[in-house]
């Protein structure tokens, strides 16, 4: 079967999984997102079942010839229907436990897979075959009497499971004929009844989904298309310590061939803080509070000094970037990578986005912690910094390797810093500092003006004395950089679209970079242009080109990074959290009111 990135992830903001279309565990990582995949046959194409594939667990029905997949109502909890020709199926629940337990929320590294008889006699075939070191070795292995230890470099996984072991083990044909379950979790005994267990940790987990998403402040319309994007948001949060990561995989290129092939399973300041912000209009305020108190330790730790482009989701600083050779990539498409040398990189737009993600806290009095004094002063430490490097090269938040520029965008979101520190002052009614932030904004502001501004091509141009395009300046707006009306921003967007713009797709930019010149769309791009378009007031269009990107979505509902402007087909790392905020935002934006329903 040809790798897709037609997956449906499950989770629990500990661990998550990726089940491609055949019901196959096809990508998750232990003990935590960014650790070493015990699925990893999404980036390696050998035939499953072949004598030496591992990286997947696969329940195989004889004879299949249907396969239907769709998740339980507004969670994440998957349910896979097979089918075959002579009428016997079988329904395959997957889920990763998470529910509030002894004042504390449950969420071990654990995966469990519930399989029910539905019709008829079928025959399954169970294959669990983890991996380690990268994909390049088995485990070792070791049984009880109704378990199977895998023994990790990470950690041991043990397999518990109501099915008779040995058929597991020797991956025997066998008749379904009652409730079978299995958790692979922690190298622990199961001291309780198995079944009724998991059948209450199913139950438990599926209604904690559901109330988080019973609290969301969703529009009327493109109700499904939010929430699902939201509970995905929510799973690329790890919840012990508050990071979000960018995507759940890495290395899928972001075009065939390309060796575009990233690692994105680590917290970006300028992923999140979009994360945040559309969540926050949302009112999912859980993810908001946790994260701020990861960023709080990122912004201490550098003392009003730099700070990097991204961490790991503990935190740590270090991502040395490496090749797993034991893998040979999505479809065959290596390099698959470890770590990523965008750490090393300096791209000033991070301190915007911290004050960015952090200024709602002085104002919001439903969170349990709300910003103070003390904040402040840190805060202002990453202001000063802003000021500092605005106009000072960077590598952009494209991340281009062996290049720097001023960049607007890099520029504006330092001007944002200061322009939000004087709303914050102002909410705690410090007054002189009010009044300082807001003279530092106004003189950024206006040098952003004119250092970017380019007369001749009527446009605001990306990089500082220059007349380059890319898509990020379609935020000028959505900053408070520009009004709506603006003419120098009804321009500039007229030369991006003439630029960027391929039919219902925006490119990043046009031009050569590192790896030649870039062959498929980014997604949240797109999204940027739609909310231009709308609040410029091209409505009609902004509506239409909304419906044809969700119409673009994984049966999960779900984005990738990218997408190729011919094909429709969806490239990069998946899900991607830039591409489900577009999503959020933009039906927030266009939907009808809620008024309009009362």
């Amino acid at each position: 079967m040809t790798a897709t990135l037609d997956l449906w992830p499950i989770g629990n903001c500990q661990v998550s999984a990726l089940v491609d279309r055949a019901g196959r565990f096809v990508w998750g990582c232990v003990p935590r997102v960014d650790g070493d995949p015990a699925f990893s046959s999404l980036l390696d194409p050998a035939p499953r079942a072949a004598p030496g594939a591992r990286g997947f667990w696969e329940i195989d029905l004889e004879g299949c010839v249907e396969t239907s997949q769709h998740y339980l109502r507004n969670s994440p909890v998957l349910v896979t229907r097979h089918a075959d020709a002579d009428g016997n199926a079988i329904e395959v629940i997957d889920f990763c436990p998470r529910f509030g337990r002894n004042a504390r929320m449950y969420r071990p590294v654990a995966f469990v897979r519930i399989v029910r008889p539905t019709a008829g006699s079928p025959r399954i075939r169970v294959r669990l075959r983890p991996s380690r070191a990268w994909g390049s070795k088995d485990p070792e292995r070791t049984r009880g009497t109704n378990h199977i230890r895998y023994l990790l470099d990470t950690m041991t996984l043990r397999l518990t499971t109501t099915a008779p072991v040995g058929w597991i083990e020797d991956e025997r044909l066998f008749r379904v004929e009652r409730a079978l379950h299995f958790f692979l979790g922690p190298d622990e005994s199961f001291t309780d009844d198995l079944q009724a267990s998991l059948d209450t940790m199913l139950d438990r987990t599926v209604r904690e989904w559901q109330s988080w998403v019973r609290g969301l402040a969703t529009p009327v319309e493109w109700q499904e298309a939010v929430i699902r994007a939201a509970i995905t948001l929510k799973l690329c949060q790890h919840e012990e310590t508050g990071a979000i990561v960018a995507a759940l995989t890495s290395s899928i290129p972001e075009h065939a061939d390309s060796g575009r092939n990233w690692d994105y399973r680590y917290c970006w300041i300028r992923d999140a803080y979009y994360t945040v912000q559309a969540l926050n209009r949302l009112g999912a305020l859980d993810v908001l509070e946790s994260y701020l108190e990861y960023l709080r330790n990122i912004v201490d730790n550098a003392k009003g000094g730099h700070i990097q482009p991204l961490y790991d989701i503990r935190g740590l600083a270090e991502l040395t970037e490496g090749e797993a050779e034991g893998l040979s990539g999505y479809r065959g498409m290596g390099p698959v990578r470890v770590g990523n040398l965008a750490y090393e990189q300096i791209q000033h737009d991070v301190y915007g986005q911290i004050v960015l993600s952090s200024v709602h806290a002085f104002a919001d009095q439903r969170l349990f912690r709300p910003s103070g004094p003390e904040d402040f002063e840190a805060l202002e430490r990453i202001g000063e910094r802003a000021l500092q490097v605005y106009d000072k090269p960077d590598a952009g938040l494209w991340e281009l390797r062996t290049r720097a520029h001023v960049h607007t965008y890099s520029a504006v979101m330092c001007w944002a810093a200061a322009d939000r520190l004087a709303h914050a002052a102002q909410i705690l009614g410090l007054d002189d500092r009010e009044v300082y932030w807001r003279e530092q904004a106004a003189k950024v502001h206006a040098d952003i003006l004119k250092r970017s501004w380019n007369g001749d091509s009527r446009a605001i141009s990306s990089t500082f004395d220059g007349d380059d395009r890319d898509a990020s300046l379609l935020q000028l707006v959505d900053l408070r950089f520009l009004r709506p009306d603006d003419l120098q921003f009804h321009e500039t967007l007229a030369a991006l679209e003439s630029a960027l713009r391929r039919g219902a797709d925006m490119l990043r930019y046009a031009t050569e970079d590192d790896f030649g010149v870039p062959h498929t769309a980014f997604n949240v791009c797109t999204f940027w242009l739609i909310e231009a378009l709308w609040l410029t007031g091209r409505k009609e269009e902004a509506r239409t080109l909304f419906e044809t990107m969700l119409a673009r979505r994984t049966k999960a509902g779900l984005l990738s990074e990218d997408i190729d402007p011919v094909t429709n087909e969806l490239w990069g790392n998946y899900p991607q959290t830039y591409s489900l905020v577009g999503i959020i935002n933009c039906a927030g934006m266009l939907s009808k009111p809620w008024s309009d329903f009362r």
